[in-house]
């Protein structure tokens, strides 16, 4: 990869932080992940100043990434749940979160384990292998050939 000709790489990994790579965004997601669904409260766990949260909510669910669900008629109140497309950034937060507690932070406000007891750990790895995934482990191929084979 590192020897391709110069030039604007196309790449899902810049379109997908179009949508999801403002400042707030993550957070509002990991919100959300973790069952809070309300404004006031996205706002309090996240600490998003009201007007951006209002912009950043707009742009996910515009994006497909969540939806807004009216819970009161009179004033009109929603909550925003994830969507399938939310629900699917979830390992990559959670990626994020690991990496932020070994390099980014002295010592995690909070530790995960898993349901089995485990302290949390994630790794990528292919569905179709099991193999994990590294730098190493990957091919470039142009996506027009992957639809011709």
């Amino acid at each position: 990869m590192a020897d391709s000709p110069l030039g604007v790489r196309p790449c899902s990994m810049a379109a997908a932080l179009e949508i999801v790579g403002e400042r707030w965004s993550l957070l509002v997601l990991r919100e959300l992940a973790y069952g809070v669904h309300r404004f006031g409260k996205i706002v309090g766990y996240t600490g998003a100043p009201r007007d951006i949260l209002t912009d950043r909510l707009r742009k996910l669910e515009a994006a497909g990434v969540i939806e807004r669900r009216q819970y009161c008629e009179h004033p009109p109140r929603y909550e925003y749940h994830l969507t399938q497309a939310g629900h699917e950034l979830f390992p990559a937060m959670m990626s994020l979160l690991l990496w932020g507690d070994k390099w980014a932070l002295d010592s995690p406000a909070v530790a995960f384990e898993h349901e089995c007891g485990k302290p949390l750990s994630a790794d990528v790895a292919c569905r179709y292998c099991a193999g994990q995934i590294t730098p190493h482990s990957l091919r470039l191929e142009p996506s027009d050939a992957r639809q011709e084979g």
